[in-house]
């Protein structure tokens, strides 16, 4: 089992540090590129090969989602976790979007109380409440310039934590393809709507760079499957947060950003919150639903679908 878990850990980290890499190239075509666009093309490359998944449920059924109203639902909160998240990484400082994002273990928290009916102590309740006060520590109200990129990323972390609430209260009745399929058509709509009034020509390199943007995605997803596949999820789980060493490294090296003692404060309070919660609802005795853990990492986007739901229909294909 160490052995596994081992394993998991070194495979969570390496998802991390793609992801991470992601962000830096979305970051890098913030200057040019609309987030509306970056996510129209990257999500545009994408679509093939999560298509080749999707056709491997051989599984007979129809695609009318059982729960219309929550799937739709899910699949708009899918849209604007990504094109929120994009903005913020094109306008802030990575090593300050991160611990904003890092917000939705605590917002999935608090969801599933009234969505799941999780019962929820005080102790979450506390590292819940102090792990919010980790968020104010980075936003500074009052003291710092706040930009659309702030609410941008809450936002992101706010729609997140939805998305995967619904998918814990949906998901044993719904069919994992149509959990996967209309987030992918309800972004395509979407961004086709937003194209006309946002689209700037591109040259090759930015191309390249929007299909390494859906080929990181696509990679850093399929290792957190292997990662959660080989480790216990309270091991895999916590290597998100590895995504913060990333984000000063990168945002040092090629954006000339600087790291501020406040953000890494916030950073640190959020972080520790997050990995209280994590290990709390590991024991048996705390949580029945186990929210958190069972959102396995990043939150889905229309372009990077949620990991376990693609191992699920990756696995029905293989039997089937």
């Amino acid at each position: 089992m160490a052995s596994n878990n081992l394993k998991g850990a070194s495979l969570g980290l390496l998802s991390m540090a793609i992801f991470a890499t992601h962000d830096a190239v979305v970051k890098s075509l913030g200057g040019t590129l609309t987030a509306f666009q970056i996510v129209f093309f990257a999500a545009l490359f994408s679509f093939p090969i999560i298509t080749v998944i999707l056709l491997k449920d051989r599984r007979e059924g129809h695609l009318r989602p059982v729960h219309p109203w929550w799937v739709m639902t899910r699949a708009m909160c899918n849209v604007v976790t990504g094109v929120t998240a994009f903005y913020a990484f094109t306008t802030l400082p990575l090593a300050q979007v991160y611990p904003l994002l890092f917000a939705t273990p605590l917002l999935i928290t608090v969801m599933s109380i009234p969505l799941l009916g999780e019962t929820v102590r005080l102790r979450r309740w506390a590292a819940v409440i102090v792990g919010l006060i980790g968020v104010i520590v980075v936003v500074r109200p009052g003291q710092a310039d706040l930009t659309l990129g702030h609410l941008a990323a809450l936002t992101s972390a706010v729609c997140g934590a939805l998305a995967s609430v619904i998918v814990r209260k949906i998901g044993p009745d719904e069919r994992s393809v149509v959990l996967l399929l209309y987030p992918m058509v309800a972004n395509f709509v979407a961004m086709a709507i937003a194209m006309p009034f946002v689209y700037v020509p591109m040259e090759l390199p930015e191309l390249g760079a929007l299909a390494i943007i859906a080929l990181f995605g696509l990679t850093a997803s399929f290792l957190q499957i292997l990662a959660y596949r080989a480790g216990e999820a309270v091991i895999v789980a916590p290597m998100q947060y590895s995504q913060i060493i990333w984000a000063v490294i990168f945002g040092y090296f090629f954006f000339g950003e600087s790291i501020d003692g406040p953000t890494m404060a916030g950073a640190a309070i959020v972080i520790s919150s997050g990995l209280y919660i994590v290990f709390r609802e590991s024991s048996s005795d705390a949580s029945e639903n186990q929210p958190v853990l069972r959102a396995r990492g990043r939150s889905a986007t229309a372009i990077r679908p949620r990991s376990s739901l693609l191992q699920k229909v990756w696995s029905q294909g293989r039997r089937g």
